[in-house]
């Protein structure tokens, strides 16, 4: 995809390679910076809330961090921070990213022959003007029987720990696994295309 020419910037707030891939396959060119956050310090109850919350707080220390760095010119041509949250709902319990390769193997053991929820949040946030706009989409994942051997290569292979519920669908372990996805693959892998293009119109 040839790479369009905005008439703003953008900063993705996130580490993760599937959103870095996402946002480049949309064809935007962008530079990256990450939110140190306590992700366990921030809790709700509902899923859509819960990933609302950590986007804002991403971007909330972001712009922190680009003011204490005085990074932030006042002629600056507009820039536009996108940050995104994501997390796995399996039998009504919210799944972040699992903390021990007991958890792990839990988890991954439940999506066999069975199926998951994903939800994910987008926060798009104009540097300059302030203004913020975010929104959240949802999707489902229904697995084949995933064999013992695959989730010990999963678990070895250190993947599953870098993201929500243990669940990579890109992934070439998972891949084969994947029996139906309803919703958008791009929602799933952490970063919805059409929200986001919504959402950076809507915060310039």
């Amino acid at each position: 995809m040839a790479t369009k020419n905005p008439s703003f910037q953008i900063i993705l707030g996130s580490s993760s390679k599937a959103r870095r891939q996402i946002l480049a396959d949309m064809g935007y060119e962008f530079t990256i910076m990450t939110a140190d956050i306590d992700e366990k310090s921030i809790r709700k109850e509902k899923p859509e809330d819960l990933v609302m919350a950590l986007a804002e707080a991403k971007a909330d220390a972001i712009v922190q961090k680009l003011l204490t760095g005085s990074n932030l010119e006042k002629d600056a041509p507009t820039t536009l921070l996108i940050t995104a949250d994501t997390v796995v709902v399996y039998q009504g319990i919210i799944r972040e990213k699992p903390t021990s390769e007991k958890e792990a193997r839990e988890f991954i053991k439940g999506y066999s022959g069975s199926h998951a929820g994903v939800v994910g949040s987008v926060m798009v946030t104009n540097l300059v003007t302030g203004k913020r706009s975010g929104g959240w989409e949802s999707a489902e994942v229904y697995f084949h029987e995933i064999p013992d051997v695959v989730i010990d290569n999963l678990i070895d292979d250190g993947v599953t720990f870098n993201v929500a519920g243990g669940l990579m669908l890109e992934h070439p372990l998972t891949l084969p696994f994947v029996d139906a996805v309803v919703g958008s693959t791009d929602t799933v892998m952490g970063l919805s295309k059409d929200l986001t293009e919504k959402l950076l119109l809507e915060a310039l």
